[in-house]
């Protein structure tokens, strides 16, 4: 396979992909499978930033339909990100991929706080920059705060990958009939209400010209094959 197509990426792993199929909770075989994906991706050297969902542990957005006060439960959601995130850190050191933690609510014994011009110079000396706790701030999902990382540390594309394989015009588990998008503008996205990433996320995509590509994280080596330009799932542009 040819080298990277990018030289820096942002990948948003949802929440949901760790579980596996227990639902809930981390299955550590699909958290080391991850990292040795993320490992061979890494090593044609493109430099990586990954943003990774807690809905897997606790979603702000179900439990404020129940009746939480929705900044407390986005907050709970933010220190769901962050356990994923360690647990990520643990499986790509043992994976041999040198990286660093930041979160943007600051917990200094266990992460760093994050600071722009540092992931950069992270990314810059060859380490991998896992960003927990989303935004900091309530009533903003993972995936807008992957664009916004995605744009601030200057990544060339967003990579989302979830457990579908790509852009459908309709939920592909519940109709047979759904169709695949190979690519797609951000104003179809948007137009049509497809469940992508939320609208805040692909408005700032939109705005600021940053691809996104979805596809499959369950296929092992597909984080690699999307690095080095595969045609791989669904692109936004």
């Amino acid at each position: 396979m040819k080298g990277p197509s990018y030289k820096r990426i942002l990948l948003k792993l949802s929440g949901e992909a760790l579980a596996g199929k227990q639902g809930t909770g981390i299955n550590s075989t699909v958290i080391q499978q991850i990292a040795l994906d993320v490992a061979d991706a890494y090593k044609t050297g493109v430099q990586i930033g990954i943003v990774i969902g807690g809905g897997n542990i606790f979603r702000g957005v179900a439990a404020s339909a129940e009746g939480m006060d929705r900044a407390s439960s986005d907050y709970m959601g933010m220190l769901a990100t962050c356990i994923n995130a360690l647990a990520l850190q643990d499986a790509l050191e043992k994976a041999g991929v040198p990286n660093r933690v930041q979160t943007a609510i600051e917990m200094a014994e266990i992460a760093e706080p994050y600071i722009r011009r540092r992931a950069i110079r992270h990314l810059e000396k060859g380490r991998v920059v896992i960003f927990g706790a989303g935004t900091g701030n309530p009533y903003f999902t993972t995936d807008t705060a992957a664009a916004l990382r995605a744009m601030e540390i200057n990544a060339e594309i967003l990579m989302k990958a979830t457990k579908v394989d790509g852009i459908y015009d309709k939920d592909p588990v519940k109709f047979a009939d759904a169709v695949k998008f190979d690519k797609i503008s951000y104003l179809d996205v948007l137009n049509r209400g497809l469940q992508v990433m939320d609208l805040t996320a692909v408005s700032l995509c939109m705005d600021n010209k940053l691809p996104i590509l979805s596809f499959a994280l369950t296929e092992a080596g597909n984080i690699k094959r999307a690095v080095c330009g595969a045609k791989i799932g669904t692109l936004v542009h």
